[in-house]
């Protein structure tokens, strides 16, 4: 009787428990962005300017999830941030919001089973990409669509996998800059020396800047804590918890990462042709090293979408109970999956995947670019609508006492997490090869107020017509 009032209310359930949403925000954060970029902020900003760049990005992350962890503790609703900036930045930001969310992780899935297609042909060379594309939309869909437990069990052991592989490689990398592990060749390692080799800044500073963008986006999946929210068991007390774990082994997984990175691969041999991870496993003398990473690399893409598929039918879904998409994407099943909200958000995955066959130069590029820039976007509004909830909190007579987790140095905290975030955006403009993402981002901005203004003046005219 009460999954037929949950499917005919749209109502998700709360079957989510702690590890879970640790292991969902380390699965969305912990992939091909920490994998791959690394090694060409490694070549653009040098050694120690990338551990600059990383250090300022984790700081963004914290203050970011200090404004969230407030707003989802108070306020537990799935697809909080859009609900979040509907709520105290206005109706048209809050749905601008949801949509380049959406976007973001919908895109995402595109690009994310191309890439576990050429992951597999390493060892079948000779079974086309899109049959793994196609095996791997029917996993993770089944995944998602069994039950919100089922998926994060799933997600539980896909991060499992990374997450091992990184301490691992912390530990080796560590050994080998200290003196314990000999490189492969009877060599002693670069160590801390090359980090500072071809000076602190060999470029200058404006490379730092320009990489802003790539460090978060790196660092972006965190805020998935947020889109869990609704569907957690004792939210108030679970996502405080979830957010200082998450913080804590972010920061120490990827500052450890990328100073063993530092420390083990001069400059000029750091890119993206190859992971980072790959040249110093290398060099260490790790047997199988290629196959190793292939397979935790492909982990890792298999977790990015299948958080991006939950992430973005998620937001449908909200969009549907806040009444600005049609109430057919509220339907659950009788597990509480928004069958409807997933299913269109694997269509716009399996579109951004033939885009990037038909036309890669153009249209996957361009999708990718608003999907970067999106991420960024969305923080901005995470740390306003908190610095506007928190003022409007007080200003109705309460007290910090009443909030069962607040943010602390308010208002310097959303500020200051504002302001890096916007830095962020204005490096794209310094960087021709990411400068797209504000030529693509912007306007789709521009478009979603635009949708938003021209559905509402409907509605409002329809309104007028029924009223007496």
């Amino acid at each position: 009787m009460q999954n037929q009032q949950d499917q005919a209310q749209g109502q998700l359930k709360r079957t989510m428990k702690t590890r879970h949403l640790i292991m969902l925000s380390l699965g969305g954060v912990i992939g091909t962005g920490l994998f791959f970029n690394t090694g060409y902020i490694i070549s653009t900003t040098g050694a120690a300017g990338t551990l600059l760049a990383y250090l300022i990005g984790a700081l963004v992350v914290w203050l970011v999830m200090q404004c969230l962890g407030e707003l989802s503790v108070a306020m537990p609703v799935t697809g909080a941030f859009h609900v979040y900036a509907a709520r105290y930045l206005g109706p048209a930001t809050g749905y601008t919001v949801a949509w380049l969310y959406w976007l973001t992780w919908t895109v995402a899935l595109g690009s994310s089973f191309t890439a576990a297609g050429f992951c597999m042909q390493y060892w079948f060379p000779h079974v086309p990409v899109w049959i793994w594309c196609v095996i791997f939309c029917v996993a993770i869909f089944a995944l998602n669509v069994v039950s919100t437990r089922f998926f994060a069990e799933g997600e539980f052991w896909f991060s499992l996998v990374k997450v091992i592989t990184i301490i691992a490689f912390i530990l080796l990398g560590g050994a080998a800059i200290f003196g314990f592990i000999p490189m492969q060749d009877g060599s002693p390692a670069p160590g801390l020396a090359n980090i500072t080799a071809e000076g602190w800044f060999p470029h200058g500073g404006l490379p730092i800047l320009m990489t802003m963008v790539a460090v978060n986006f790196a660092f972006s999946g965190t805020e998935l804590i947020g889109i869990a929210a609704g569907e957690t068991q004792n939210p108030q007390q679970v996502i405080p918890v979830a957010i200082r774990a998450t913080i804590v082994r972010l920061i120490l997984f990827f500052i450890g990462t990328v100073f063993v990175l530092a420390a083990l691969i001069p400059m000029q041999q750091a890119g993206v042709e190859k992971s980072p991870f790959v040249v110093v496993f290398e060099k260490i003398g790790i047997p199988y090293a290629a196959d190793i990473f292939n397979f935790v690399i492909l982990t890792a893409i298999l977790s990015a979408a299948n958080s991006g598929l939950y992430a973005s039918g998620r937001m449908l879904w909200s969009l549907s109970n806040e009444k600005t998409l049609p109430r057919c994407f509220m339907r659950v099943t009788k597990n509480g999956v928004p069958l409807t909200a997933l299913s269109v958000s694997m269509l716009g995955g399996v579109l951004a995947l033939l885009s990037s066959v038909i036309a890669p130069d153009t249209v996957f590029v361009a999708l990718s670019a608003i999907s970067g820039f999106a991420v960024v976007a969305v923080w901005l509004s995470i740390c306003a609508a908190h610095f506007v909830f928190r003022r409007r909190h007080l200003q109705s007579g309460k007290t910090l006492a009443d909030l069962h987790y607040h943010a602390p140095w308010y208002p310097l905290v959303p500020i200051a997490g504002f302001l890096l975030c916007l830095l962020a955006c204005v490096g794209l403009a310094f960087d021709p090869d990411q400068r797209i993402a504000l030529y693509c981002g912007l306007p789709f901005v521009a478009l979603c107020y635009g949708a938003y203004w021209l559905t509402h003046h409907e509605k409002a005219k329809e309104s007028e017509h029924v009223a007496p």
